[in-house]
C-alpha cells in the first residue's frame, strides 16, 4: 500500500518521480482500510526537503500511511514560503485540541545544537509534545535534536558540546540483532553524521535505556525507550546522498571552519561525487518501525493512550 499525500505536495510529485507508491486522498478513501496515521513535526528549517526525507522513508512499506504535518504553534520559519506553511501545516496547538491521535509521531533535529535546551524559544510548547505523546501517540521517533531533547526531558541525560563537529559517514555497530527494529540489518553499518553535540554512552546507561546502534567513533546511535514508547536516533538515516555535501558547501562559502566530511567522498576528495551507503540501511529502520506500529497499535485509534496496552503482550 502507498503513503497518502495530498496530491499538491510537492513530496507526491518527487516520490511518485522515484517509484514510491503514493495516493491521493480522494483515491485513498476509496480503500475499506484503517490507515496508519503518521504525524511529522518539522522542526527543520528546509521543511519541503525534510518532508520529502521521511516521506520517502515511510511510504517504503506494504501499508497505507496517512501523513500529517505538523509545527510549533508560534516559531514561524523563514526558510519555506508561508503559503505552504498554510497550506500542509497545522500549529501543534490545534492538533492538541482536537483530541486526535496518531499511530506514529516523528519529532526532526533542528539546527539550535548550541542552545541550552531552557534557551529554545519553543522550548515549553516542545515539552508539552513529548508528555502529549504519552496520551495521544502510539510510538514516537525523535531524530537527532530531537532524540536529544525526548531523551533529555524523560530521563535528564544531557547533551555534551563537542570540540568540533561530528561530521560524515561514520561505521556503526549493531548491538542489538534480535531487536524488531534492527530486523535485516548488517553487524555494522554506515551512517551519516552530521552534529555539535554528543550523548555520553554511560550517561545513558545510568538511564537504563538500551542501546541498539553504536560508534567507537561518535557514541551511542539508536536508544529504545520501551516505557515512553520511544526510539531516539541521534544521526541521519534520513538524509539523501547530497545532504552532507550541501551542508559542506555552505559551511565553505560561509567561511565556517569545518573539515571535508569523512568516509563520504571517494579519496576524501570534495571534487568527486559521493555515494550512499546507508540507503537501505535507512529504509529497513523505518519499515521496521512501521511495522512495529501496525503489530502493536490497537485498530480503534481512540484507544491509543488509555491503556498503554501493546497488542503483542494480549
Amino acid at each position: 500500500m502507498p503513503i497518502k499525500l495530498p496530491d499538491n505536495l510537492p513530496a507526491y510529485n518527487v516520490l511518485k518521480r522515484e517509484g514510491v507508491m503514493v495516493m491521493s486522498e480522494e483515491l485513498a478513501a476509496k480503500q475499506d482500510i484503517r490507515p496508519l496515521r503518521i504525524a511529522l513535526l518539522n522542526l527543520m528549517p528546509k521543511k519541503i526537503q525534510t518532508e520529502n526525507q521521511f516521506a520517502r522513508l515511510i511510504g517504503a512499506t506494504p501499508l497505507q500511511i496517512e501523513f500529517n504535518l505538523i509545527r510549533m504553534s508560534e516559531h514561524q520559519t523563514r526558510n519555506t514560503a508561508a503559503e505552504h506553511m498554510e497550506s500542509f501545516y497545522r500549529p501543534f496547538a490545534e492538533v492538541a485540541d482536537s483530541g486526535e491521535k496518531f499511530d506514529g509521531l516523528i519529532i526532526t533535529g533542528a539546527p539550535i545544537e548550541h542552545l541550552p535546551f531552557e534557551e529554545v524559544t519553543y522550548w515549553e510548547e516542545l515539552t508539552q509534545v513529548m508528555d502529549w505523546t504519552q496520551t495521544h501517540v502510539h510510538s514516537t521517533f525523535g531524530v537527532c535534536w530531537g532524540g536529544m531533547a525526548m531523551i533529555n526531558h524523560f530521563h535528564g541525560v544531557p547533551k555534551i558540546d563537542l570540540p568540533q563537529k561530528a561530521f560524515g559517514c561514520i561505521r556503526h555497530k549493531n548491538l542489538a540483532p534480535a531487536s524488531p527494529y534492527l530486523r535485516g540489518f548488517s553487524d555494522d553499518m554506515v551512517i551519516p553524521v552530521s552534529r555539535w553535540t554528543e550523548l555520553r554512552r554511560e550517561d545513558i546507561q545510568n538511564a537504563s535505556l538500551p542501546i541498539l546502534i553504536d560508534s567507537a567513533e561518535t557514541g551511542p546511535c539508536l536508544v529504545e525507550d520501551p516505557d515512553h514508547r520511544a526510539l531516539y536516533v541521534f544521526n541521519h538515516f534520513e538524509y539523501d546522498s547530497g545532504t552532507l555535501k550541501d551542508e559542506y558547501d555552505r559551511d565553505v562559502a560561509n567561511g565556517t571552519p569545518i573539515n571535508v566530511p569523512a568516509n563520504y567522498y571517494p579519496d576524501d576528495d570534495p571534487s568527486q561525487i559521493p555515494q550512499n551507503r546507508w540507503r537501505s540501511h535507512a529504509h529497513l529502520l523505518y519499515g521496521n518501525w512501521v511495522s512495529e506500529i501496525y503489530l502493536t497499535t490497537p485498530f480503534d485509534i481512540d484507544l491509543i493512550g488509555a491503556a498503554r496496552t501493546d497488542l503483542r503482550d494480549t
